[in-house]
């Protein structure tokens, strides 16, 4: 009797317990990129510290990189906290790589007035959209359209890729594959309403409150094995995005990254043309490696970095070498061309404006050619230090003098030597040096 009380208060402990266990929320909006990757799995960490029994991954999304979406979906299917997909509030969407992540959650659910899907490759191509490959010539006239794939074989097999991700992703969470294959290779889309009647989503809930309501008492499986919801008046607590995310998505901004690296080569550059002034050379180091860190997020193709580089080479050459502007043209299209093919993705808002590209070689022809010349002329202007930097100096006899005698020279006196006899007070000029000795001649007729 005593065994059943305390198994009986074990299981009323443990059933309160997870009443009160926190549902965490995270929200994901905008284009997907390495910040919100981290921010999911930073988010997905803390959950995981803080005992949460759900995580509600709100997605109102229109795609982003293919890279942080995997990453995200890696995140999701190795959690051991359910994740709930809710694309929400009315109006917003899961496009593209939104709806890789919504197949990819434990429980996927809409508001209403949502859509998901167009998840096709964004650098490929796909028959009615506008710049899509044509057609395959020779097709029979029977076959369906909508099927063709892309004539380009590495866009054949990133299509085939894709498809046959989301494709093992609704296969994993039990969702209607074949829409999710369609969704990739003909860029579909489906209402809220639409998703539900097709099983590509769980549940439609209008908002939070409804949301955790029908998850109340739904069983999940998780990497750890199966969990039992208990959502009933629980709220949701949202970990907002902190200052690491914020910083992040500013510099992984490709925009910005190359900014950042074009400043740190411009202050490298005038740190070395004109040593000692150590704060162009910090900052310069500081932005190269901010810029670099960025690039490494980022789709980048290092043939594009590559050209940047030897553009901005050829023109700091073209200021030492007499190329007759050959070094200085090539190295401004191989900038501008570089530059255009630093990031190699077509996903919207991951470009660098063609209008910037132009703006950033003109600066960087006149930060080089300034900065190179200027330090060229100070290496060859005559030295101003030491004893050598004497010659040339103007001063006055102070006593008659035929081969040695003293000398005013720039307000200091000095023993001199003459080279033909000097009168007292006769304007002199120092035409050189021997040992610690001036050696002066008239001032008028000194060279």
């Amino acid at each position: 009797m005593r065994f059943l009380l305390i198994v009986a208060l074990v299981c009323v402990a443990c059933i309160a317990r997870a009443a009160t266990a926190p549902v965490v929320g995270l929200d994901v909006t905008g284009v997907i990129g390495p910040a919100t990757a981290e921010y999911v799995e930073r988010g997905l960490a803390r959950a995981q510290r803080e005992n949460a029994q759900l995580v509600v991954l709100r997605l109102d999304t229109p795609g982003g990189l293919d890279t942080s979406m995997r990453a995200i979906v890696q995140a999701i299917l190795a959690s051991p906290i359910p994740v709930v997909g809710f694309v929400a509030p009315s109006g917003a969407r899961a496009a593209s790589a939104g709806t890789f992540i919504l197949y990819a959650c434990h429980v996927a659910a809409m508001a209403p007035g949502t859509n998901l899907g167009a998840a096709s490759p964004v650098s490929i191509g796909f028959p009615g959209a506008p710049g899509a490959p044509a057609p395959n010539e020779g097709s029979d006239k029977g076959k369906d359209e909508s099927k063709r794939l892309p004539d380009d074989v590495h866009e054949r097999k990133a299509m085939q890729d894709a498809a046959a991700y989301i494709r093992s992703l609704a296969q994993l969470r039990g969702r209607n594959a074949d829409w999710g294959e369609k969704a990739v290779t003909e860029a579909a889309s489906l209402s809220a309403s639409e998703a539900k009647a097709q099983n590509v989503v769980d549940l439609i809930a209008t908002d939070n409150a409804d949301l955790l309501r029908q998850l109340d008492g739904r069983k999940v499986k998780v990497a750890g094995g199966e969990r039992t919801l208990a959502t009933g008046g629980a709220a949701i607590t949202v970990f907002p995005p902190d200052w690491h995310f914020a910083a992040l998505s500013v510099i992984a901004n490709p925009t910005v990254a190359m900014i950042l690296m074009l400043l740190g080569v411009y202050g490298l550059i005038f740190e070395f043309g004109h040593p000692g002034f150590v704060f162009p050379g910090v900052l310069g180091a500081v932005s190269l490696l901010l810029g670099l860190y960025a690039l490494h997020l980022l789709p980048v193709n290092y043939a594009g970095l590559a050209l940047m580089a030897l553009g901005i080479a050829f023109m700091i050459a073209e200021v030492f070498v007499p190329a007759f502007g050959s070094l200085g043209l090539g190295g401004v299209a191989a900038f501008v061309i570089g530059a255009m093919m630093l990031v190699d993705t077509d996903v919207p808002g991951y470009g660098i404006p063609t209008s910037l590209i132009v703006v950033l070689a003109l600066v960087t022809v006149a930060f080089v050619v300034t900065v190179v010349r200027l330090a060229v002329a100070a290496r060859r202007r005559p030295v101003v230090t030491g004893l050598r930097s004497m010659i040339g100096a103007n001063g006055e006899m102070l006593e008659d003098a035929t081969d040695n005698g003293w000398a005013s020279i720039d307000g200091v006196v000095w023993r001199v030597r003459v080279e033909t006899p000097l009168a007292k007070g006769r304007r002199i000029r120092v035409i050189g040096m021997k040992g610690n000795v001036p050696i002066v001649a008239h001032g008028e007729g000194a060279a």
